[in-house]
């Protein structure tokens, strides 16, 4: 029986510290090994937020996050987040910007640029270690982001909208080339959380969709997606899922 890794228990949170009105209301989830989650919700209902709770970059106002039991205060290397705006710093290199992922480890420098130069291939980006993240196409930036995430082997990935910021077809093979990865044990990760807006792009990578209601945003549904792996969107189990999801963030046509 898969063992939970990420438990999110009663969490709420507001901007304004002085103000009632919540921006996240009360939300409950797990994410277990070797499982995708997808957390989809209406614009604005605190997805992107959640995921900074759920990775110690912002604390919740009211209940907590808890990685193996442990709750989660800080950032920790067990866990890597991948943002949607890529986040790489132009001065750096793409080597220097994926060993950022490693500021924290224990390794010698040399043994850094190693890893960081293995992952930059692993993710085809070989011919690239030296170059500017202003040289890249969107779709080899966010590679690059995603190998920095990776660098440190965390256990659990983040993932705030990452496709997102490029056209659809860029998406599709990032998306696709992100799944084999994973699911392939190339990289040693546990489990996925990802917030999306796509209802597609969530059942197409998802083993478990968390949806959520408007704010103050709390849990509406949580749907097990059963397809076998690799999914296509143009069958009818893909598309009766979508339907789905779809009525249950209220979008039914």
């Amino acid at each position: 029986m898969a063992k939970p890794i990420i438990n999110v228990e009663e969490v709420s949170f507001s901007y304004d510290s002085k103000s009632s009105a919540k921006v996240i209301g009360d939300i409950s989830f797990a994410a277990n090994e070797e499982e995708f989650v997808s957390v989809i919700g209406p614009s604005g209902c605190g997805k992107s937020t959640l995921l900074r709770i759920m990775s110690g970059l912002i604390k919740a106002d009211e209940g907590k996050v808890l990685y193996k039991g442990r709750e989660i205060t800080e950032p920790i290397s067990e866990i890597g987040f991948v943002f949607q705006d890529f986040a790489l710093l132009p001065w750096l290199t793409n080597l220097e910007n994926v060993k950022l992922g490693l500021s924290r480890s224990r390794l010698d420098d040399s043994e850094k640029e190693k890893r960081a130069a293995k992952l930059l291939q692993q993710f085809g980006l070989k011919e690239f270690d030296d170059a500017y993240p202003n040289t890249l196409s969107g779709g080899m930036r966010q590679r690059v982001g995603i190998a920095r995430a990776v660098a440190s082997n965390p256990r659990v990935i983040l993932m705030d909208e990452p496709f997102s910021a490029l056209d659809e077809l860029t998406a599709e093979t990032l998306r696709k080339d992100v799944e084999r990865m994973l699911r392939s044990k190339k990289i040693a990760v546990d489990s996925v959380i990802m917030v999306t807006h796509n209802v597609e792009e969530a059942v197409e990578l998802s083993d478990k969709i968390v949806v959520l209601s408007d704010q103050p945003s709390h849990v509406k549904k949580m749907r097990e997606v059963r397809m076998k792996y690799p999914r296509d969107r143009h069958t009818k189990a893909f598309q009766d899922m979508v339907d789905v999801i779809e009525r249950d963030l209220g979008r039914s046509k």
